[in-house]
């Protein structure tokens, strides 16, 4: 039966904004200032190691008539859960686009639950496979979880294509290091220089349900070494110009479509290189076209100067950086194509 009420109630007033904010900083003339720093949060890179909150965290659908829900569930460490829940699917794949309604939850025994001030409840097994939603009249929606793929996840250089790495050598980059899996570490640059060009790249975050805002799996692919395509743990979050497939301070994707951590996800970058006259001059600014996940985020937008710690603008090309930021997040499948 249709369970409008349940979508209306998880109307918890929890703003993005105060997740996605980093936390306040300490004031340097306390004497808590001069307090021994904790430590720093924990970074998981393999679902073994994760733990039982990392099986609940994820993307769920769920179908009753005409109603269509998807909820993402963020892990929070000490702080619990957050379901954020959208109507008529999930980001990038049939959400209507309008404000999430949220809602916090907690393990209850074994399980974890998530209840409305109105007594609507979600209710997650603890193999994080399935949930029940539930409104006053206990009328019930079943839920599945999806692990969602991108569609351009693994494919394959075309002819022509410059590979940065394949994870059988790093020899096409400075500063390059592979883990024992094969996979590239953060913090290489590319040894050729690049103008206009398309660019893939494939990367996987870190879980760190402890870390919050810019301390949450952070990364980024420069294009250039001017112009960053931020790369950071926000799934769930409303997709800042700061957040996973922002350019950094500059524009905010149309859609976040941040996938959960330890999943693999996409890049694929169209460039088109800032112009200048032969006295130096800037004539055009450098655009693109960003696709996260498979998905257009970003098309054809400009890019009016350098972002964050990027080298100034000029008309010579640059390298593509893979930015460390101090989390372990790890790259596979980088190449481009010159235009």
């Amino acid at each position: 039966m249709k369970l409008a009420p349940f979508a209306v109630a998880l109307a918890f007033a929890i703003s993005l904004s105060t997740f996605a904010a980093d936390p306040p900083k300490a004031d340097p003339n306390t004497p808590s200032a001069n307090a021994a720093k904790p430590p720093p949060p924990k970074a998981f890179i393999n679902e073994a190691e994760a733990g039982n909150d990392f099986k609940i965290q994820g993307e769920y659908l769920g179908e009753s008539g005409d109603l269509k829900l998807g909820i993402q569930v963020i892990a929070l460490g000490k702080e619990g859960f957050r379901a954020v829940v959208y109507r008529d699917g999930l980001p990038g794949d049939g959400w209507n686009g309008k404000e999430p309604r949220q809602v916090n939850g907690k393990w209850d025994g074994d399980s974890v639950k998530f209840t409305t001030d109105d007594n609507h409840t979600l209710v997650i097994d603890k193999s994080g496979q399935s949930a029940v939603g539930a409104n006053e009249k206990q009328e019930t929606m079943d839920f599945k979880k999806v692990n969602r793929k991108s569609p351009t996840e693994g494919a394959k250089a075309p002819a022509g294509a410059i590979v940065i790495f394949d994870g059988t050598n790093v020899d096409e980059l400075n500063g390059g290091k592979m883990d024992e899996r094969h996979l590239l570490m953060v913090g290489p640059t590319s040894k050729r220089k690049f103008n206009d060009c398309t660019i893939h790249a494939e990367f996987i975050l870190p879980f760190m349900p402890d870390a919050r805002g810019q301390g949450r799996a952070n990364s980024g692919v420069y294009l250039q070494n001017r112009y960053e395509v931020q790369v950071l743990d926000s799934f769930g979050l409303k997709g800042e110009n700061n957040e996973c497939g922002g350019i950094y301070t500059k524009a905010a994707p149309s859609v976040n479509m941040c996938y959960p951590p330890l999943q693999w996800q996409t890049y694929d970058i169209d460039f088109t290189a800032a112009k200048f006259d032969k006295d130096g001059k800037k004539t055009a600014n450098a655009r693109a076209t960003v696709k996260h996940n498979g998905v257009t985020i970003h098309d054809n937008v400009e890019i009016n100067d350098k972002t964050g710690g990027g080298k100034a603008e000029g008309p010579t090309p640059g390298e593509i950086q893979l930015q460390n930021h101090g989390n372990p997040v790890f790259f596979r499948n980088v190449w481009v194509i010159e235009k």
